[in-house]
């Protein structure tokens, strides 16, 4: 069978990946640069049964698939810095409230309205940590078009299966550059839905804090439950006992903790022997892989480590080659003045030393100023 390969914008791969995954309804707010993921779900949504909705602003952005995915739809809304910033309140709720929702933020230069159409990696501490209180929280970071498809599809599985809000953050490079996209065959991919009650609506808990994930049957099915901002009991009804708020919290925490080695993705490029490394995510990744490869050429033992998930931080694999190869140094390039490279320094604990490169000058970063600072290590 010949294989379905079109020539694609990145923004619209991301599209044609949350529609390959069973999404069903997009609510959102046009800004630049991730436009063309709205332009493009209201063009497909209605071709396979579903709904696009432009809502008044991002919140009620964010509010409209927090609604729609507790009717039972796979849902996305897709953004930039500061609507970002203004999802965060209802983000927190559908993370409390363990509702999945898939959000993609196309990373422009900040603060505030910043450069609309330059690219970033700024958002990278928000998506951790935008929305206030302990909260469970998943990203992944695609590099290429093609990635930007299948790891859309994987956002929607993890969004399914964990019951969590799911990132994918791109920045405006890698959301409107054009590649070859194999669009797969259904089933090829695999794709995962919410787990379903096997028990009558009577015995039916919504958040028994006995289990990592509970079902979530959609509203109008006969399974009524109460959804609260405010911290609940098993019912899903407020309530202020600490013991319940505290297991509670650690139990949202802790299932993604527990499953750390199905959520963290991580390419691994010429890491072996290194003992250099590169850690890096995305457009500057591309760059990184440059870097590494002109150091081999030059007979410098560099890789790179790629995180496909940021969230979850990727302590183990991290933490995992610095000891096993006696790393003497890491560079850790990013398109910010430095978000990435405390996470490293955390893990790598004082063992080796940890080198920040960081750019705001919207174009990426150049493989030849990675390839200076891992020289400074050599």
């Amino acid at each position: 069978m010949a294989k379905n390969v079109q020539f694609m914008m990145g923004n619209h791969a991301v599209a044609e990946g949350a529609l390959y995954a069973g999404c069903r309804f997009y609510g959102g707010y046009p800004i630049t640069p991730s436009t063309e993921i709205a332009e493009r779900m209201a063009e497909r949504l209605p071709q396979v049964g579903g709904r696009f909705i432009q809502m008044e602003d991002e919140i009620a952005a964010m509010a409209s698939v927090i609604g729609a995915s507790l009717a039972g739809a796979k849902v996305l809304t897709a953004t930039s810095g500061p609507g970002f910033s203004l999802k965060q309140e209802n983000l927190g709720f559908a993370a409390l409230c363990e509702i999945p929702v898939v959000v993609v933020d196309v990373m422009r230069g900040g603060p505030s309205t910043g450069m609309p159409t330059g690219p970033s990696q700024s958002d990278i501490m928000q998506a951790k940590w935008g929305t206030h209180g302990d909260h469970p929280i998943i990203a992944v970071t695609p590099a290429s078009v093609q990635e930007q498809f299948n790891e859309t599809v994987r956002a929607f599985n993890l969004a399914e299966k964990y019951r969590c809000p799911v990132l994918i953050l791109t920045d405006a490079i890698i959301g409107q550059m054009m590649e070859s996209l194999v669009i797969p065959e259904p089933g090829e991919l695999e794709v995962i839905d919410r787990l379903q009650p096997d028990c009558s609506p009577e015995e039916y808990l919504p958040y028994d804090m006995d289990k990592d994930i509970n079902p979530m049957p959609p509203f109008g099915s006969g399974y009524r439950y109460h959804v609260t901002g405010l911290h609940h009991d098993e019912t899903g009804f407020p309530t202020n006992d600490p013991v319940l708020h505290t297991k509670n919290t650690k139990r949202l925490i802790e299932k993604l903790e527990k499953n750390y080695d199905d959520i963290v993705k991580v390419e691994e490029y010429y890491c072996d022997d290194a003992d250099i490394l590169v850690f890096a995510i995305g457009v500057t990744a591309r760059s990184a892989k440059d870097a590494v490869l002109q150091a081999r050429e030059q007979g410098i033992k560099a890789g790179l480590v790629r995180p496909l998930t940021i969230w979850p931080f990727p302590d183990k694999h991290l933490d995992k080659l610095i000891s096993a190869n006696n790393v003497k140094g890491i560079v850790v390039p990013e398109m910010n003045l430095g978000q990435m490279k405390f996470e490293v320094e955390r893990v790598a604990k004082g063992r080796c030393e940890v080198e920040g490169l960081y750019s705001l000058m919207l174009d990426p970063i150049l493989p030849s100023e990675i390839l200076e600072k891992i020289r400074r290590f050599a």
